[in-house]
């Protein structure tokens, strides 16, 4: 049976905080944009307040997350945890969430406040205002067997930071962000860091969609496309027809009884 609540309470922000995995749902404005559903691993995320959470978010070959916050009047999520092991369990979080990325002042006050510990590749702390909290049965959930981390993503990123601070300057984050950062799947601006290192050092972002759904570059697909004629057409319509009614409600129906007699015009 689903339950609902307006703040996380204490006995699931423990459970919460056991977990070894977390999901994250946004989606674009457009409504042909894509939704997006991303898996995230790892003990790097908290609960600061009942209607606050955090996660940090690393980086990849996609930046759809960052994208739909950044979009603006935007900031639709969703954070969901499922139990694999014990009792059945689903959380899920909704709120409005914000980037907060690598490189501002405000990203090295978070890490500092919620003592996050850094790895190389950590790209932003996407911090969520939560104004809604469900559980649900997840009975339909198989269990599964906790293993481990995995540690190539973490390796990786360490491994090319080194060789940036050895003086490669092709393996700097700015770079590989500007690459694979740049654009969402539908053409939105990704990360902000990225997008302006590629403008500024003319990087042309990874292509991430193939055949007619692929966005055109020069148009992403946003909610601020041009009106089609039809539309144009049915709101003058309306306004006319709304003007009509507003003047036949407005006129004394002495004039308007002149006018039928054609008395007004003699």
């Amino acid at each position: 049976m689903g339950v609902f609540y307006e703040t996380i309470p204490d006995n699931l922000k423990t459970w919460i905080l056991d977990q070894k995995m977390l999901w994250v749902g946004t989606a674009p404005l457009a409504s042909d944009g894509h939704i997006n559903i991303s898996p995230k691993g790892g003990k790097a995320f908290g609960i600061p307040s009942p209607t606050s959470f955090w996660y940090l978010d690393l980086t990849g070959s996609g930046v759809e997350t960052l994208a739909h916050l950044h979009e603006p009047g935007n900031a639709r999520i969703c954070i969901m945890f499922l139990a694999f092991e014990g009792a059945p369990k689903i959380i899920r979080l909704w709120g409005h969430g914000r980037a907060v990325e690598n490189g501002t002042p405000e990203f090295d006050a978070l890490v500092e406040d919620y003592k996050i510990q850094l790895i190389p590749g950590a790209r932003s702390v996407v911090v969520v205002d939560v104004h809604q909290v469900a559980s649900s049965c997840g009975f339909s959930v198989p269990y599964y067997e906790w293993k481990g981390w995995r540690s190539t993503l973490d390796e990786h990123f360490a491994k090319k930071d080194r060789k940036f601070r050895d003086g490669d300057e092709k393996e700097s984050m700015d770079r590989y962000w500007a690459w694979k950062s740049q654009l969402s799947i539908d053409g939105l601006p990704g990360m902000k860091r990225g997008y302006q290192y590629a403008q500024h050092n003319d990087i042309a972002p990874l292509k991430k969609m193939i055949g007619k759904y692929a966005p055109d570059p020069k148009n992403p697909r946003t909610v601020t496309e041009n009106a089609s004629p039809i539309h144009v057409l049915m709101v003058g319509l309306l306004c006319f027809v709304i003007g009509v009614v507003l003047t036949l409600t407005m006129v004394d129906p002495e004039i308007i009884r002149k006018v039928q007699k054609k008395e007004l015009f003699i």
